[in-house]
């Protein structure tokens, strides 16, 4: 479990014998796949360590419009603000698949901090990291196009193809609905996106996956 906590960024720079204090105060648990973890708007007070399984991370309108923020997968982590601060969560969470989480209670971690003032200082680190990213995510949905903030959020969340230097794959594949969600777009806008990308060869959708097959153009 101990490697596993290293894979978290949470926890990046951190030694195994500082991991194994914090594993001490843990726990596991599972849910099931269409699982509510957290509700927008509850109390907070555990993190969540993805070891098995998918995630989504959504907020709702008050007329009831998803708008989806993230999909995270294992060695990835939220909730990590219920650890520093009383207030309610800022959004949902349902599993995507049947997953597995390490939980971190903010008891048993704020009595790690206040033990292991190192701890506490490479954590702050790390979550300065985390909020540069989110701004970097908000200024990029202000400011881009749609068809640049679909761009954008496909490149983020790709990984390079093993073995095909310069191809890049989205797996699992988000559904247009899922991405116009992530970017606050139709739908319908994301539809003829896509259509698009692969008429002029930048990618092309298998059952499973989009393929990137060269670097997309700044706009359209």
């Amino acid at each position: 479990m101990d490697r596993q906590l290293a894979n978290i960024p949470l926890f990046t720079g951190l030694e195994e014998h500082e991991l194994s204090v914090i594993y001490k105060g843990a726990m596991v648990k599972r849910f099931p796949r269409n699982t509510i973890v957290i509700h927008e708007g509850d109390d907070s007070d555990s993190l969540f360590l993805i070891l098995d399984g998918r995630v989504k991370v959504f907020l709702t309108s008050e007329k009831g419009r998803e708008v989806i923020l993230n999909t995270q997968s294992t060695g990835e982590y939220f909730g990590e603000l219920a650890l520093l601060d009383d207030l309610p969560r800022s959004a949902s969470v349902i599993t995507v698949e049947s997953s597995q989480f390490c939980v971190i209670s903010k008891a048993a971690f704020q009595g790690v901090l206040i033990g292991h003032p190192r701890i506490a200082l490479k954590v702050i680190k790390n979550l300065t990291q985390r909020v540069r990213a989110l701004t970097d995510n908000v200024k990029n949905l202000a400011l881009l196009d749609v068809y640049g903030r679909v761009a954008r959020t496909l490149l983020s969340i790709a990984v390079e193809c093993e073995g095909e230097e310069g191809k890049m794959v989205v797996e699992p594949k988000p559904t247009h609905q899922d991405l116009g969600k992530m970017v606050g777009a139709s739908r319908e806008m994301v539809t003829r996106i896509m259509k698009d990308l692969v008429v002029g060869g930048y990618v092309h959708v298998e059952h499973e996956r989009i393929v990137i097959h060269q670097k997309l153009p700044r706009s359209w």
